[in-house]
């Protein structure tokens, strides 16, 4: 069982972008990274194309590692550690901090 998952809402501990919150958009399992909407954008040059026949410089957000960024937690909104606990049988992710169920 992952302790992060998509859709998580989660919080960036280091890096230009810290303080940030922002949701899980993709996790890259191989590369140890997580893409975070809203988060880490750059500009990026963009070659003309039929898609696209102007080019340009656009906005393309990046991904970060996985060790930058913590769960918030539901009750506090304050970044919090997750614990794997069993429950009726199943596994369940636990906030460290508050002892709250994160698993609907």
């Amino acid at each position: 069982m992952q302790k992060l998952k998509v859709n998580d809402e989660v919080i960036v501990l280091a890096g230009k972008n810290k303080g940030k919150t922002g949701t899980v958009a993709k996790i890259f399992e191989k590369q140890n990274k997580v893409l975070v909407s809203g988060v880490n954008t750059v500009k990026k040059a963009v070659r003309p194309t039929q898609e696209n026949p102007a080019g340009g410089i656009v906005d393309v957000e990046k991904s970060l590692h996985r060790s930058n960024v913590a769960l918030v937690s539901p009750k506090t909104k304050k970044a919090t550690r997750v614990r794997i606990e069993e429950k009726d049988g199943k596994k369940v992710r636990v906030a460290v901090a508050c002892g709250s169920v994160l698993d609907k």
